[in-house]
């Protein structure tokens, strides 16, 4: 078997929970928000509603079709405009919060913290994240995630995203590493895999959905004990 060196991994649904972290959240703004009395009387249609709104504001995003600013008030405006509540006061309110909350959250994939102690002590670990410089910064913190990992890169702060070759050959050379050497742990095919794939590096795809892929990949997993079997 081929001998890694360093493993760089994904954050947003590898490591971080951002399903149960976001969803959290957005219960306790709907609850702060008193959201039943304006129009919004059951928790689980916003929420169904924000999900794919937010995903496609994330799309534009990262196509660069819209700006920052306007994928965090976008997204809760027009989810409340599907309950007919056209009020841009809430939207914003609810956005600062979202952000004022969800970072903060601290729900890991099972088994995240063990697997990490046994990687770390058999390579150097490093995080590749598509996101907001301060947003992601406290999520690894208040998650306890920090100090597992030598390099942290996050695409706003490198000018960057994945699935750009960029992000992922100025994470190696920030390691002092090559493709030969690493491979890259993550979530989503064509961002992780392809990303790392582009670049030269292995891959193993987490998929705990078991989603399709258009391509073989390196090695696939769908829990992350599954690390200790092939690292």
């Amino acid at each position: 078997m081929k001998t890694y060196k360093h493993i760089f991994f994904d954050l947003d649904h590898t490591l971080w929970d951002f399903e149960t972290n976001s969803k959290q959240a957005l219960l306790q703004i709907y609850t702060e928000q008193n959201l039943i009395e304006k129009g919004v009387p059951v928790f689980d249609n916003f929420y169904n509603r924000y999900v794919p709104i937010n995903d496609r504001y994330w799309a534009r995003y990262h196509n660069q079709i819209v700006s920052k600013e306007k994928l965090r008030l976008g997204r809760f405006l027009d989810t409340l405009k599907e309950f007919g509540i056209n009020d841009v006061a809430l939207a914003e309110t609810m956005a600062q919060s979202y952000l004022d909350l969800s970072p903060k959250m601290t729900a890991l994939f099972a088994d995240a913290v063990d697997v990490l102690k046994y990687l770390q002590g058999k390579y150097t670990l490093h995080l590749i994240t598509n996101g907001f410089v301060e947003v992601q910064w406290i999520k690894i913190e208040n998650s306890g995630l920090k100090p597992f990992f030598e390099h942290i890169i996050v695409s706003e702060e490198v000018g960057t995203q994945k699935p750009d070759k960029a992000i992922f050959e100025i994470a190696m050379e920030r390691a002092k590493t090559n493709a030969a050497e690493s491979i890259m742990i993550g979530d989503n095919y064509n961002t992780d895999i392809v990303g790392a794939r582009n670049a030269g590096m292995d891959q193993i795809f987490f998929n705990p959905k078991k989603k399709r892929k258009r391509e073989p990949v390196t090695f696939e997993i769908t829990t992350l004990i599954e690390l200790k079997e092939i690292l």
